[in-house]
């Protein structure tokens, strides 16, 4: 998974060529690092299709501000640089994530 912050964001995810996944995460965030294993399976499976991405919180406080994130976990998907779905919180699971992909293919 691309690690996204401030100076790469607009380039990998604003103007990527298809859907990309974004998995905000905090270091202090125990839901956040047992959901990563997860969508790092999500990745494999679909990564031929979707850009998977995720951006740590903690290091990219304005960004993350700026997208409106404001609780963790939160995974997000993009498509024509804009963001088009949420899950948030108790909503972002390894199955609604998996759902939420599967829309965007």
């Amino acid at each position: 998974m691309l690690e996204i912050n401030k100076d790469n964001f607009d380039v990998e995810v604003k103007q990527a060529d298809k859907p990309v996944l974004l998995d905000f995460w905090g270091t202090k965030c125990e839901p956040c690092k047992a959901l990563m294993p997860a969508v790092e399976k999500l990745a494999e499976r679909y990564g031929d299709r979707i850009k998977f991405c995720k951006l740590n919180t903690a290091e990219n406080r304005r960004l993350a501000i700026s997208q409106k994130v404001l609780g963790l976990p939160t995974v997000a998907m993009y498509k024509d640089g804009e963001k088009v779905e949420e899950l948030t919180q108790d909503m972002a699971t390894p199955d609604n994530i998996e759902e939420m992909i599967k829309r965007h293919i």
